[in-house]
Protein backbone atom coordinates (compact mmCIF):
# COMPACT_ATOMS: atom_id res chain seq x y z
CA UNK A 1 0.00 0.00 0.00
CA UNK A 2 1.83 3.20 -1.42
CA UNK A 3 1.38 6.60 0.58
CA UNK A 4 -1.41 8.12 -0.95
CA UNK A 5 -3.47 5.17 0.07
CA UNK A 6 -2.24 5.75 3.65
CA UNK A 7 -3.51 9.60 3.71
CA UNK A 8 -6.93 9.07 4.72
CA UNK A 9 -5.80 6.82 7.38
CA UNK A 10 -3.06 10.25 8.47
CA UNK A 11 -6.31 12.30 8.21
CA UNK A 12 -8.11 10.45 10.61
CA UNK A 13 -5.55 9.70 13.40
CA UNK A 14 -5.00 14.25 13.35
CA UNK A 15 -9.02 14.26 13.55
CA UNK A 16 -8.92 11.90 16.18
CA UNK A 17 -6.14 13.79 18.28
CA UNK A 18 -7.79 17.33 17.60
CA UNK A 19 -11.02 16.23 19.08
CA UNK A 20 -9.18 14.38 22.20
CA UNK A 21 -7.55 17.71 22.62
CA UNK A 22 -10.49 19.61 22.57
CA UNK A 23 -12.33 17.24 25.00
CA UNK A 24 -9.73 17.41 27.08
CA UNK A 25 -10.07 21.30 27.44
CA UNK A 26 -13.36 20.76 27.97
CA UNK A 27 -12.75 18.08 30.53
CA UNK A 28 -10.20 20.32 32.20
CA UNK A 29 -12.52 23.36 32.88
CA UNK A 30 -14.76 20.56 34.61
CA UNK A 31 -12.16 19.65 36.98
CA UNK A 32 -11.16 22.92 37.71
CA UNK A 33 -13.73 23.80 38.86
CA UNK A 34 -14.90 20.36 40.38
CA UNK A 35 -11.97 20.48 42.65
CA UNK A 36 -12.20 24.66 43.71
CA UNK A 37 -14.70 23.38 45.57
CA UNK A 38 -13.01 21.12 47.49
CA UNK A 39 -11.12 21.91 50.37
CA UNK A 40 -7.71 22.22 48.70
CA UNK A 41 -4.35 20.25 49.86
CA UNK A 42 -2.28 21.51 52.96
CA UNK A 43 0.65 19.22 54.00
CA UNK A 44 2.02 16.28 52.38
CA UNK A 45 1.21 13.41 54.05
CA UNK A 46 4.43 10.97 52.85
CA UNK A 47 7.25 11.37 50.54
CA UNK A 48 7.69 8.49 47.61
CA UNK A 49 11.00 6.94 46.98
CA UNK A 50 12.35 8.53 43.51
CA UNK A 51 14.77 5.00 41.93
CA UNK A 52 16.36 7.09 39.79
CA UNK A 53 20.24 6.88 40.23
CA UNK A 54 21.34 10.61 41.69
CA UNK A 55 24.51 11.83 40.99
CA UNK A 56 25.79 14.53 44.23
CA UNK A 57 28.90 16.15 41.72
CA UNK A 58 26.04 17.42 39.21
CA UNK A 59 24.21 19.43 42.59
CA UNK A 60 27.73 21.52 42.28
CA UNK A 61 27.05 22.01 38.74
CA UNK A 62 23.45 23.33 39.46
CA UNK A 63 24.89 25.84 42.06
CA UNK A 64 27.39 26.95 39.65
CA UNK A 65 24.63 27.58 36.88
CA UNK A 66 25.11 24.76 34.67
CA UNK A 67 22.06 22.38 33.76
CA UNK A 68 22.80 19.62 31.88
CA UNK A 69 20.17 18.14 30.81
CA UNK A 70 18.46 16.12 27.53
CA UNK A 71 21.82 15.83 26.17
CA UNK A 72 22.44 19.66 26.08
CA UNK A 73 24.17 21.98 28.64
CA UNK A 74 23.23 25.63 29.23
CA UNK A 75 25.28 27.99 31.52
CA UNK A 76 22.40 30.56 33.29
CA UNK A 77 25.25 32.72 33.76
CA UNK A 78 24.46 34.13 37.06
CA UNK A 79 20.16 34.79 36.28
CA UNK A 80 17.32 31.93 36.79
CA UNK A 81 18.02 29.01 34.71
CA UNK A 82 14.22 29.77 33.78
CA UNK A 83 14.97 32.85 31.72
CA UNK A 84 17.70 31.41 29.71
CA UNK A 85 17.21 30.21 26.04
CA UNK A 86 16.38 26.61 25.85
CA UNK A 87 18.71 25.28 22.96
CA UNK A 88 15.58 22.01 22.46
CA UNK A 89 12.53 21.87 22.94
CA UNK A 90 13.42 18.23 25.16
CA UNK A 91 15.80 20.60 27.36
CA UNK A 92 13.22 22.96 27.93
CA UNK A 93 10.82 20.07 28.82
CA UNK A 94 13.29 18.62 31.04
CA UNK A 95 14.02 21.64 33.20
CA UNK A 96 10.07 22.13 33.54
CA UNK A 97 9.65 19.08 34.80
CA UNK A 98 12.22 19.08 38.15
CA UNK A 99 13.68 15.62 37.76
CA UNK A 100 17.36 17.22 38.47
CA UNK A 101 15.80 17.96 41.74
CA UNK A 102 17.35 14.50 42.46
CA UNK A 103 20.79 15.53 42.55
CA UNK A 104 20.55 17.97 44.55
CA UNK A 105 18.90 15.59 47.17
CA UNK A 106 22.00 13.58 46.98
CA UNK A 107 24.07 15.73 47.76
CA UNK A 108 22.55 16.24 51.50
CA UNK A 109 23.51 19.68 52.38
CA UNK A 110 22.56 22.42 53.80
CA UNK A 111 23.29 24.53 50.62
CA UNK A 112 21.92 22.36 48.18
CA UNK A 113 18.74 22.58 50.55
CA UNK A 114 18.62 26.07 50.16
CA UNK A 115 19.44 25.72 45.86
CA UNK A 116 16.64 23.60 45.56
CA UNK A 117 13.95 25.63 47.22
CA UNK A 118 15.43 28.96 45.66
CA UNK A 119 14.38 27.02 41.88
CA UNK A 120 11.06 25.94 43.13
CA UNK A 121 10.59 29.52 44.52
CA UNK A 122 11.69 31.03 41.10
CA UNK A 123 9.55 28.79 38.96
CA UNK A 124 6.63 28.80 41.40
CA UNK A 125 6.63 32.73 41.95
CA UNK A 126 6.82 33.52 38.27
CA UNK A 127 4.10 31.55 37.24
CA UNK A 128 5.72 29.30 34.85
CA UNK A 129 3.87 25.84 35.23
CA UNK A 130 0.51 27.46 34.19
CA UNK A 131 2.30 28.49 30.18
CA UNK A 132 4.27 26.89 27.79
CA UNK A 133 5.96 23.84 27.57
CA UNK A 134 5.66 23.44 31.88
CA UNK A 135 1.55 23.53 31.56
CA UNK A 136 2.34 20.72 28.85
CA UNK A 137 0.26 17.23 30.89
CA UNK A 138 2.91 15.18 30.15
CA UNK A 139 5.34 17.87 31.80
CA UNK A 140 2.91 18.36 34.51
CA UNK A 141 3.35 14.33 35.39
CA UNK A 142 6.72 14.63 36.16
CA UNK A 143 6.66 17.62 38.18
CA UNK A 144 4.21 16.83 40.30
CA UNK A 145 6.22 13.43 40.64
CA UNK A 146 9.77 15.37 41.32
CA UNK A 147 8.10 17.55 43.66
CA UNK A 148 6.26 15.13 45.87
CA UNK A 149 9.48 12.70 45.98
CA UNK A 150 11.92 15.96 46.74
CA UNK A 151 9.67 17.63 48.91
CA UNK A 152 11.43 16.73 51.97
CA UNK A 153 14.07 18.64 50.56
CA UNK A 154 12.56 21.61 49.17
CA UNK A 155 10.41 22.16 52.60
CA UNK A 156 13.19 21.58 54.97
CA UNK A 157 14.11 25.01 56.46
CA UNK A 158 11.20 26.37 54.26
CA UNK A 159 8.89 29.96 55.85
CA UNK A 160 5.45 29.76 55.85
CA UNK A 161 4.83 31.74 52.89
CA UNK A 162 6.93 29.16 50.50
CA UNK A 163 5.15 26.39 52.25
CA UNK A 164 1.50 27.93 51.01
CA UNK A 165 3.48 28.21 47.43
CA UNK A 166 4.40 24.98 47.36
CA UNK A 167 1.40 23.44 48.14
CA UNK A 168 -0.65 25.56 46.09
CA UNK A 169 1.62 24.54 43.04
CA UNK A 170 0.73 20.63 43.90
CA UNK A 171 -2.91 21.41 43.61
CA UNK A 172 -2.59 23.57 40.61
CA UNK A 173 -0.59 20.47 39.25
CA UNK A 174 -3.73 18.35 40.27
CA UNK A 175 -6.36 20.35 38.51
CA UNK A 176 -4.25 20.77 35.01
CA UNK A 177 -3.66 16.76 35.40
CA UNK A 178 -7.27 15.84 35.69
CA UNK A 179 -8.50 16.73 32.51
CA UNK A 180 -5.38 15.90 30.47
CA UNK A 181 -5.65 12.19 31.66
CA UNK A 182 -9.68 12.06 29.69
CA UNK A 183 -9.12 13.98 26.38
CA UNK A 184 -5.18 14.44 24.49
CA UNK A 185 -3.04 12.16 26.59
CA UNK A 186 -2.84 8.65 25.31
CA UNK A 187 0.15 5.89 25.82
CA UNK A 188 2.56 6.09 28.65
CA UNK A 189 2.41 9.69 28.88
CA UNK A 190 -1.42 8.97 29.87
CA UNK A 191 -0.24 5.90 32.53
CA UNK A 192 2.43 8.43 33.57
CA UNK A 193 -0.37 11.29 34.25
CA UNK A 194 -2.44 8.55 36.27
CA UNK A 195 0.59 7.31 37.88
CA UNK A 196 0.87 11.00 39.43
CA UNK A 197 -2.76 11.74 39.92
CA UNK A 198 -2.82 8.32 42.42
CA UNK A 199 0.33 9.53 43.85
CA UNK A 200 -1.35 12.94 44.70
CA UNK A 201 -3.73 11.37 45.93
CA UNK A 202 -1.73 9.57 48.31
CA UNK A 203 0.96 11.74 49.51
CA UNK A 204 -1.32 14.73 49.92
CA UNK A 205 -4.56 15.11 52.51
CA UNK A 206 -8.08 16.28 51.43
CA UNK A 207 -7.58 14.11 48.28
CA UNK A 208 -9.22 11.45 49.23
CA UNK A 209 -12.03 11.34 46.38
CA UNK A 210 -8.99 11.87 43.86
CA UNK A 211 -6.73 9.05 44.90
CA UNK A 212 -9.70 6.85 44.26
CA UNK A 213 -10.76 7.71 40.89
CA UNK A 214 -7.02 7.83 39.92
CA UNK A 215 -6.57 4.70 41.33
CA UNK A 216 -9.25 3.10 39.07
CA UNK A 217 -8.65 4.64 36.00
CA UNK A 218 -5.16 4.01 36.17
CA UNK A 219 -6.18 0.50 36.96
CA UNK A 220 -8.28 0.83 33.70
CA UNK A 221 -5.44 1.66 31.46
CA UNK A 222 -3.04 -0.64 32.97
CA UNK A 223 -5.24 -3.90 32.10
CA UNK A 224 -5.36 -1.69 28.20
CA UNK A 225 -1.65 -0.63 27.66
CA UNK A 226 0.23 -3.88 29.56
CA UNK A 227 0.05 -7.03 27.10
CA UNK A 228 -0.67 -10.32 28.39
CA UNK A 229 3.10 -11.43 27.98
CA UNK A 230 4.18 -8.39 30.29
CA UNK A 231 5.21 -6.01 26.92
CA UNK A 232 3.73 -3.03 26.59
CA UNK A 233 1.30 -2.15 23.89
CA UNK A 234 4.17 0.64 21.73
CA UNK A 235 6.71 -2.44 22.02
CA UNK A 236 9.21 -0.06 23.54
CA UNK A 237 11.58 -1.70 26.10
CA UNK A 238 12.25 1.69 27.41
CA UNK A 239 8.83 2.51 28.68
CA UNK A 240 8.99 -0.81 30.92
CA UNK A 241 11.93 0.81 32.41
CA UNK A 242 9.97 4.04 32.65
CA UNK A 243 6.54 2.46 34.30
CA UNK A 244 8.06 0.19 36.44
CA UNK A 245 10.27 3.01 38.13
CA UNK A 246 7.37 5.16 39.11
CA UNK A 247 4.95 2.33 39.74
CA UNK A 248 7.24 0.27 42.73
CA UNK A 249 7.34 3.52 44.24
CA UNK A 250 3.60 4.08 44.00
CA UNK A 251 3.06 0.47 45.62
CA UNK A 252 5.39 1.24 48.23
CA UNK A 253 3.23 4.55 49.10
CA UNK A 254 0.28 2.20 48.64
CA UNK A 255 1.53 0.04 51.60
CA UNK A 256 2.58 2.59 53.68
CA UNK A 257 -0.97 4.50 53.62
CA UNK A 258 -2.78 0.94 54.19
CA UNK A 259 -4.81 1.82 51.08
CA UNK A 260 -5.15 -1.19 48.88
CA UNK A 261 -3.83 -0.65 45.21
CA UNK A 262 -5.89 -1.74 42.26
CA UNK A 263 -5.37 -5.32 41.11
CA UNK A 264 -4.32 -4.78 37.65
CA UNK A 265 -1.40 -2.57 39.08
CA UNK A 266 -0.11 -5.39 41.13
CA UNK A 267 -0.37 -7.73 38.29
CA UNK A 268 1.07 -5.83 35.62
CA UNK A 269 4.06 -5.31 37.66
CA UNK A 270 4.22 -9.18 38.14
CA UNK A 271 4.52 -9.21 34.47
CA UNK A 272 6.33 -6.55 33.57
CA UNK A 273 9.50 -8.16 35.49
CA UNK A 274 9.81 -11.25 33.64
CA UNK A 275 9.34 -9.09 30.40
CA UNK A 276 11.94 -6.83 31.25
CA UNK A 277 14.67 -9.79 31.79
CA UNK A 278 13.85 -10.90 28.42
CA UNK A 279 15.56 -7.81 26.77
CA UNK A 280 18.75 -7.93 29.02
CA UNK A 281 22.14 -9.26 27.85
CA UNK A 282 24.27 -10.74 30.11
CA UNK A 283 26.19 -7.57 30.90
CA UNK A 284 22.92 -6.10 31.96
CA UNK A 285 21.99 -3.70 28.69
CA UNK A 286 18.68 -3.95 26.78
CA UNK A 287 17.85 -5.15 23.20
CA UNK A 288 17.86 -2.15 21.28
CA UNK A 289 14.36 -2.42 19.67
CA UNK A 290 11.45 -0.13 18.82
CA UNK A 291 12.70 2.92 20.79
CA UNK A 292 15.06 1.71 22.80
CA UNK A 293 18.30 3.99 24.00
CA UNK A 294 21.05 3.64 26.37
CA UNK A 295 20.23 1.22 29.53
CA UNK A 296 21.22 2.79 33.13
CA UNK A 297 22.14 -0.54 34.13
CA UNK A 298 22.30 0.50 37.94
CA UNK A 299 18.20 1.58 37.32
CA UNK A 300 17.84 -1.59 35.69
CA UNK A 301 19.31 -3.76 38.68
CA UNK A 302 17.61 -1.90 41.21
CA UNK A 303 14.19 -2.59 39.63
CA UNK A 304 14.98 -6.13 39.15
CA UNK A 305 15.41 -6.04 42.99
CA UNK A 306 12.20 -5.63 43.88
CA UNK A 307 10.63 -8.48 41.34
CA UNK A 308 9.25 -10.29 44.39
CA UNK A 309 9.27 -13.84 42.61
CA UNK A 310 12.70 -13.19 41.70
CA UNK A 311 11.30 -14.29 38.41
CA UNK A 312 13.51 -15.76 35.42
CA UNK A 313 13.50 -14.01 31.66
CA UNK A 314 10.46 -15.29 29.69
CA UNK A 315 11.34 -16.52 25.93
CA UNK A 316 8.47 -16.36 24.07
CA UNK A 317 6.31 -13.45 24.23
CA UNK A 318 4.01 -13.91 21.22
CA UNK A 319 1.25 -10.59 22.41
CA UNK A 320 4.48 -8.60 22.13
CA UNK A 321 6.37 -9.98 19.28
CA UNK A 322 9.77 -11.02 20.56
CA UNK A 323 11.29 -14.24 21.11
CA UNK A 324 14.67 -14.91 23.21
CA UNK A 325 16.65 -17.71 22.27
CA UNK A 326 19.53 -18.71 25.41
CA UNK A 327 22.34 -21.85 24.59
CA UNK A 328 24.81 -22.28 27.17
CA UNK A 329 26.74 -18.51 27.03
CA UNK A 330 25.00 -17.19 24.16
CA UNK A 331 21.54 -14.65 24.41
CA UNK A 332 19.50 -13.75 21.14
CA UNK A 333 16.82 -11.15 21.24
CA UNK A 334 14.78 -11.36 17.98
CA UNK A 335 12.14 -8.96 17.34
CA UNK A 336 9.44 -10.96 15.22
CA UNK A 337 5.80 -8.43 15.45
CA UNK A 338 4.04 -6.19 14.08
CA UNK A 339 4.43 -2.80 14.58
CA UNK A 340 2.19 -1.11 17.31
CA UNK A 341 -1.17 0.27 16.69
CA UNK A 342 -0.59 3.84 15.20
CA UNK A 343 -1.61 5.91 18.27
CA UNK A 344 1.40 3.89 20.12
CA UNK A 345 3.89 3.54 17.65
CA UNK A 346 5.53 7.20 17.59
CA UNK A 347 8.78 5.59 18.46
CA UNK A 348 8.51 2.28 16.47
CA UNK A 349 10.90 1.11 14.02
CA UNK A 350 10.87 -1.07 10.81
CA UNK A 351 13.13 -3.57 12.61
CA UNK A 352 10.98 -6.68 12.26
CA UNK A 353 13.17 -9.50 11.97
CA UNK A 354 16.05 -8.24 13.32
CA UNK A 355 18.27 -9.60 16.11
CA UNK A 356 20.71 -8.98 18.90
CA UNK A 357 23.73 -11.44 20.07
CA UNK A 358 25.62 -11.28 22.92
CA UNK A 359 28.48 -14.07 23.78
CA UNK A 360 28.77 -14.13 27.62
CA UNK A 361 29.20 -10.64 28.73
CA UNK A 362 30.10 -9.65 25.33
CA UNK A 363 27.64 -7.83 22.99
CA UNK A 364 28.17 -8.59 19.39
CA UNK A 365 25.34 -8.07 16.99
CA UNK A 366 23.25 -5.37 17.99
CA UNK A 367 20.60 -2.67 16.41
CA UNK A 368 21.69 0.84 15.81
CA UNK A 369 19.40 2.06 18.34
CA UNK A 370 17.55 5.13 19.15
CA UNK A 371 19.55 8.68 19.35
CA UNK A 372 18.36 10.39 22.76
CA UNK A 373 17.74 13.95 23.17
CA UNK A 374 19.79 16.55 21.43
CA UNK A 375 21.31 14.37 18.88
CA UNK A 376 21.63 15.81 15.25
CA UNK A 377 21.58 11.74 13.82
CA UNK A 378 18.28 11.63 11.56
CA UNK A 379 15.75 10.15 13.55
CA UNK A 380 14.00 8.63 10.83
CA UNK A 381 17.57 7.10 10.09
CA UNK A 382 17.99 5.38 13.09
CA UNK A 383 13.66 3.89 12.86
CA UNK A 384 14.57 2.25 9.38
CA UNK A 385 15.70 -0.83 8.37
CA UNK A 386 19.21 -0.50 7.70
CA UNK A 387 19.59 0.62 11.02
CA UNK A 388 19.04 -2.95 12.30
CA UNK A 389 20.36 -6.37 11.78
CA UNK A 390 17.96 -8.03 9.19
CA UNK A 391 17.77 -7.47 5.58
CA UNK A 392 16.61 -4.32 3.68
CA UNK A 393 15.05 -4.78 0.23
CA UNK A 394 15.48 -2.08 -2.40
CA UNK A 395 17.52 -0.06 -0.15
CA UNK A 396 13.80 1.45 1.30
CA UNK A 397 12.59 0.35 5.01
CA UNK A 398 9.31 -2.20 5.69
CA UNK A 399 7.42 -0.01 7.28
CA UNK A 400 6.23 3.46 6.17
CA UNK A 401 6.73 6.55 8.89
CA UNK A 402 4.15 9.60 9.10
CA UNK A 403 6.50 12.66 8.05
CA UNK A 404 9.12 10.88 6.11
CA UNK A 405 7.25 11.75 2.89
CA UNK A 406 8.88 13.61 1.23
CA UNK A 407 7.66 16.23 -2.12
CA UNK A 408 7.37 19.92 -2.30
CA UNK A 409 3.52 20.14 -3.10
CA UNK A 410 1.02 21.38 -0.42
CA UNK A 411 -0.19 18.01 0.08
CA UNK A 412 2.96 16.36 0.65
CA UNK A 413 3.76 19.28 2.63
CA UNK A 414 0.61 18.77 4.80
CA UNK A 415 0.81 15.14 5.04
CA UNK A 416 4.35 15.67 6.54
CA UNK A 417 3.34 18.13 8.78
CA UNK A 418 0.20 16.45 10.24
CA UNK A 419 2.78 13.13 10.24
CA UNK A 420 5.31 15.00 12.73
CA UNK A 421 2.71 16.53 14.74
CA UNK A 422 1.17 13.31 15.64
CA UNK A 423 4.80 11.90 16.84
CA UNK A 424 5.41 10.28 12.63
CA UNK A 425 3.73 6.76 14.21
CA UNK A 426 4.15 3.98 11.23
CA UNK A 427 1.26 3.68 9.26
CA UNK A 428 2.11 0.42 7.54
CA UNK A 429 3.86 -2.21 5.93
CA UNK A 430 4.56 -5.26 8.01
CA UNK A 431 0.73 -6.33 8.65
CA UNK A 432 1.19 -9.98 8.79
CA UNK A 433 4.31 -11.71 10.90
CA UNK A 434 4.51 -15.32 10.99
CA UNK A 435 6.45 -17.22 14.06
CA UNK A 436 7.50 -20.65 14.42
CA UNK A 437 9.91 -22.00 17.35
CA UNK A 438 10.88 -25.65 17.88
CA UNK A 439 11.50 -27.37 20.85
CA UNK A 440 15.46 -27.00 22.29
CA UNK A 441 17.21 -30.18 21.82
CA UNK A 442 20.87 -31.14 23.14
CA UNK A 443 21.83 -27.39 24.05
CA UNK A 444 20.16 -26.31 20.20
CA UNK A 445 17.30 -23.39 19.75
CA UNK A 446 15.72 -22.97 16.64
CA UNK A 447 13.23 -20.17 15.52
CA UNK A 448 11.59 -19.19 12.46
CA UNK A 449 9.82 -16.13 11.55
CA UNK A 450 8.26 -14.20 8.32
CA UNK A 451 6.52 -10.79 7.59
CA UNK A 452 5.37 -9.40 4.54
CA UNK A 453 6.40 -5.60 4.83
CA UNK A 454 7.80 -6.09 1.09
CA UNK A 455 4.86 -7.49 -0.46
CA UNK A 456 2.44 -4.94 -1.57
CA UNK A 457 5.90 -2.83 -3.21
CA UNK A 458 7.86 -5.40 -4.22
CA UNK A 459 5.68 -8.55 -3.81
CA UNK A 460 7.98 -10.52 -1.73
CA UNK A 461 7.64 -11.92 2.09
CA UNK A 462 11.19 -12.30 4.04
CA UNK A 463 11.51 -15.09 5.75
CA UNK A 464 14.60 -15.53 8.61
CA UNK A 465 15.25 -18.67 10.29
CA UNK A 466 18.05 -18.81 13.18
CA UNK A 467 19.98 -22.14 14.70
CA UNK A 468 21.64 -21.21 17.93
CA UNK A 469 24.08 -23.91 18.71
CA UNK A 470 25.85 -23.39 22.57
CA UNK A 471 27.59 -26.47 22.83
CA UNK A 472 29.41 -25.46 19.38
CA UNK A 473 29.23 -21.49 19.79
CA UNK A 474 27.38 -21.35 16.37
CA UNK A 475 24.86 -19.46 15.36
CA UNK A 476 23.47 -20.39 11.51
CA UNK A 477 20.59 -18.15 9.86
CA UNK A 478 18.94 -18.29 7.00
CA UNK A 479 17.46 -15.70 4.90
CA UNK A 480 14.59 -16.31 2.00
CA UNK A 481 12.79 -13.85 0.28
CA UNK A 482 9.64 -15.39 -0.84
CA UNK A 483 7.25 -14.14 -4.27
CA UNK A 484 4.65 -15.41 -6.02
CA UNK A 485 5.70 -14.40 -9.42
CA UNK A 486 8.30 -13.02 -10.88
CA UNK A 487 11.12 -10.80 -8.73
CA UNK A 488 11.20 -7.47 -10.48
CA UNK A 489 14.52 -6.78 -12.67
CA UNK A 490 17.48 -4.83 -11.03
CA UNK A 491 16.04 -5.23 -7.70
CA UNK A 492 18.46 -6.05 -4.93
CA UNK A 493 18.74 -6.72 -0.91
CA UNK A 494 21.02 -6.69 1.92
CA UNK A 495 21.45 -8.75 4.89
CA UNK A 496 23.02 -6.23 7.31
CA UNK A 497 24.74 -7.20 10.95
CA UNK A 498 25.51 -4.18 12.68
CA UNK A 499 28.41 -4.69 15.52
CA UNK A 500 29.12 -3.63 19.22
CA UNK A 501 31.27 -0.73 18.77
CA UNK A 502 33.74 -2.31 20.65
CA UNK A 503 34.34 -5.23 18.33
CA UNK A 504 37.34 -4.94 15.96
CA UNK A 505 37.24 -6.60 12.52
CA UNK A 506 39.64 -7.96 9.85
CA UNK A 507 38.69 -9.67 6.79
CA UNK A 508 40.30 -13.70 6.56
CA UNK A 509 43.00 -13.87 4.52
CA UNK A 510 41.13 -15.34 1.65
CA UNK A 511 38.38 -12.71 2.14
CA UNK A 512 35.59 -14.71 1.98
CA UNK A 513 35.18 -14.29 5.96
CA UNK A 514 35.33 -11.30 8.51
CA UNK A 515 37.33 -11.96 11.86
CA UNK A 516 35.69 -10.39 15.08
CA UNK A 517 37.63 -9.72 18.28
CA UNK A 518 35.38 -9.14 21.52
CA UNK A 519 36.33 -7.34 24.37
CA UNK A 520 36.97 -10.12 26.83
CA UNK A 521 39.17 -11.74 23.89
CA UNK A 522 36.92 -14.16 22.17
CA UNK A 523 37.50 -14.93 18.23
CA UNK A 524 34.64 -15.19 15.97
CA UNK A 525 33.75 -15.68 12.44
CA UNK A 526 31.36 -14.65 10.05
CA UNK A 527 30.88 -16.25 6.41
CA UNK A 528 28.26 -16.54 4.00
CA UNK A 529 27.85 -19.23 1.02
CA UNK A 530 26.80 -16.42 -1.53
CA UNK A 531 26.83 -12.77 -1.97
CA UNK A 532 28.95 -9.87 -2.08
CA UNK A 533 30.62 -9.70 1.48
CA UNK A 534 31.37 -6.52 2.80
CA UNK A 535 32.56 -4.59 6.28
CA UNK A 536 31.18 -0.85 6.00
CA UNK A 537 31.04 1.74 8.86
CA UNK A 538 27.87 1.80 11.61
CA UNK A 539 26.75 3.90 14.40
CA UNK A 540 26.05 2.85 17.60
CA UNK A 541 23.40 5.60 18.58
CA UNK A 542 22.49 3.99 22.31
CA UNK A 543 25.59 4.48 24.06
CA UNK A 544 25.97 6.59 27.40
CA UNK A 545 27.90 9.12 26.22
CA UNK A 546 26.17 9.37 22.77
CA UNK A 547 26.43 8.34 19.21
CA UNK A 548 29.88 6.33 18.56
CA UNK A 549 31.34 4.88 15.43
CA UNK A 550 30.52 1.21 14.93
CA UNK A 551 31.28 -1.22 11.74
CA UNK A 552 28.43 -3.83 10.00
CA UNK A 553 28.92 -6.76 7.88
CA UNK A 554 26.60 -6.40 5.02
CA UNK A 555 25.95 -8.85 2.45
CA UNK A 556 24.37 -7.69 -0.77
CA UNK A 557 22.47 -10.32 -3.12
CA UNK A 558 20.02 -10.46 -5.61
CA UNK A 559 16.76 -12.27 -5.32
CA UNK A 560 16.61 -13.13 -8.35
CA UNK A 561 19.98 -15.49 -8.24
CA UNK A 562 19.85 -16.05 -4.27
CA UNK A 563 16.40 -16.33 -3.21
CA UNK A 564 18.03 -18.32 0.08
CA UNK A 565 21.10 -16.39 1.95
CA UNK A 566 22.54 -18.55 4.43
CA UNK A 567 24.92 -16.84 6.82
CA UNK A 568 26.69 -18.17 10.00
CA UNK A 569 28.55 -16.57 13.20
CA UNK A 570 31.26 -18.94 14.78
CA UNK A 571 33.43 -18.57 18.22
CA UNK A 572 37.11 -19.32 17.14
CA UNK A 573 38.67 -21.52 19.51
CA UNK A 574 41.22 -19.49 21.71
Amino acid sequence: MGWEQHRWRLYGLALARAGRRAFGLVLHGIAVLDILRRRAPERVVIAPQDLRTADPTAATDIYAGYFSLAGQTVDSRGRSPFEAEPPSDAWAEALASFGWLRHLGAADSALARANARALVDDFLSARLDRRGVAARPAVVARRLLAFLSQSPLVLDGADHAFYRRFMRGLARGVRQLSGGVAGELQGEKKLIALIALAMAGLCLDNLGRLQRHASRKLGEELALQILPDGGHVSRNPRVLVTLLTELLPLRQVYAARGVSPPPQMLGAIDRMMPMLRLFRHSEGSLALFNGMGSTQVDLIATLLAYDDTRSRAIRHAPHSGYERLEADDLVLIADVGRPPPPSHAGEAHAGCLSFELSAGRSRLVVNCGAPRHGSLFPLFAARSTAAHSTVTVGDVSSCLFAGAESGASLPARLDRWLGRWLGSPVLGGVENVEVHRDVATGGIETLGAAHDGYRTRFGLAHRRRWRLDGVNGVLSGEDTLITAGSIPEGLSATARFHLHPLVRTSRSHDGHAVLMLLPDGQGWSFDSESGTLSIEESVFLSSVDGARRGEQIVVTFDPAEVPRLRWRFARLET
